[in-house]
């Protein structure tokens, strides 16, 4: 059976400040993210199988991704653990909004990074995660590829 990779595309909106950072990204603002996941794998060929001719379903990737990614960070902010706006996160957090502390400087590349091993944790195990492209602009992308990572 062929090797066959597939995508899903996933949105969520987000703010973020970078801690230490010399632009004004060092200041609260959010991002409309538009995440695309890509596994590889081969279709399944067993025809009593209800996901027949499925690498996986999109409904379980999406589940996965959703669980794992959209709803922890959709309408969320969030801050590197080390920042000095840890008093207006305290403030947030009090006031109900949702808040979430990193133990990294909240970037795309390092949210890939991040996204990438809460995917591959939950991924059946004979399909492999291919790659992430993470759009924080529309014309501004970080992107993660597993066969960069060996």
């Amino acid at each position: 059976m062929e090797t066959i990779r597939i995508t899903k595309q996933f949105f969520f909106e987000t703010g973020h400040a970078l801690y230490g950072y010399d632009g004004k990204c060092r200041n609260v603002h959010g991002h409309s993210y538009n995440l695309s996941v890509t596994v590889i794998g081969k279709p399944i060929d067993d025809n009593n199988n209800v996901k027949y001719g499925m690498v996986i379903d999109f409904g379980d990737l999406k589940a996965i991704v959703k669980r794992e990614i959209v709803d922890v960070f959709d309408h969320a902010t969030v801050f590197n653990k080390n920042t000095p706006h840890i008093e207006l996160a305290n403030e947030l957090e009090k006031r109900g909004h949702n808040v979430i502390l990193l133990d990294y400087q909240p970037t795309s590349e390092m949210m890939l990074i991040d996204f990438a091993e809460k995917i591959k944790a939950n991924i059946p195990p004979e399909i492999k995660l291919h790659s992430l492209k993470l759009h924080e602009t529309g014309t501004s992308y970080a992107e993660w590829f597993a066969d960069d990572q060996e």
